[in-house]
């Protein structure tokens, strides 16, 4: 039975980055491809954009803890530049684009993202340890989660 399958955008070639740039990659490419030739529904989403970040935008990271710490209230994420708060924007960007890919038993989402890391993300200075804000967010509803890294390691 065909299933939704959700992607990072700009892993598709989309340059929806804080920088205004993709990061498409192959690997990803041949897997949608895949996907959609089983007959699965493909919905690229880039929750930064969609909570109404804009591109380019400042670069944010997370603040006091991982995207699920965002969640419960005990974390933020900020602008690098400024130390502005952009937290509800990544919030309502990952609700939007949570809604886009509702039913989705699959990501393939931007390693160490603030929004998309999966297992690493930019936090306090660097990658460390914890999903970003939309990966939290799949990773509570059950959904399977990797990164194009992962992908990749897993051909070799």
């Amino acid at each position: 039975m065909p299933e939704t399958r959700c992607v990072s955008a700009c892993l598709l070639g989309r340059a929806c980055r804080y920088d205004g740039a993709s990061k498409q990659h192959s690997d990803v490419q041949a897997r949608v491809e895949a996907w959609r030739a089983e007959g699965h529904r493909v919905v690229a989403v880039c929750p930064e954009e969609l909570g109404g970040l804009g591109t380019p935008r400042p670069a944010a990271e997370l603040r006091g803890g991982d995207g699920a710490a965002v969640w419960r209230g005990e974390a933020r994420v900020e602008r690098l530049h400024d130390s502005a708060d952009v937290t509800e924007a990544f919030r309502s960007g990952a609700i939007e684009a949570g809604r886009l890919a509702e039913g989705a038993t699959m990501a393939l989402l931007k390693a160490r993202s603030p929004s998309c890391g999966v297992g690493e993300a930019h936090r306090d200075g660097g990658p460390k340890p914890g999903d970003g804000v939309f990966a939290s967010l799949l990773r509570e509803r059950g959904v399977t989660l990797r990164t194009e890294e992962t992908l990749s390691a897993a051909k070799r």
